[in-house]
């Protein structure tokens, strides 16, 4: 299972917003994140970089 921590600008502690997500998509401007519980969040945004082996995302706002 691959898990991913989502961080705002860049992947630096001070910047964590969601951990555990499983899943992710996109709507417009919006990103709905997904945890491993089942929590849907919606946060405003793009997505900047996805990390598969480090297991991150950087999302910037609009």
């Amino acid at each position: 299972m691959c898990l991913s921590n989502v961080y705002k600008n860049d992947a630096s502690a001070d910047n964590l917003l969601y951990r555990n997500i499983a899943d992710v998509r996109i709507d417009g401007t919006k990103i709905i994140l997904t945890d491993l519980m089942g929590i849907r969040s919606e946060i405003e945004g793009s997505i900047e970089k996805v990390d598969l082996m480090e297991n991150y995302i950087i999302v910037r706002d609009i």
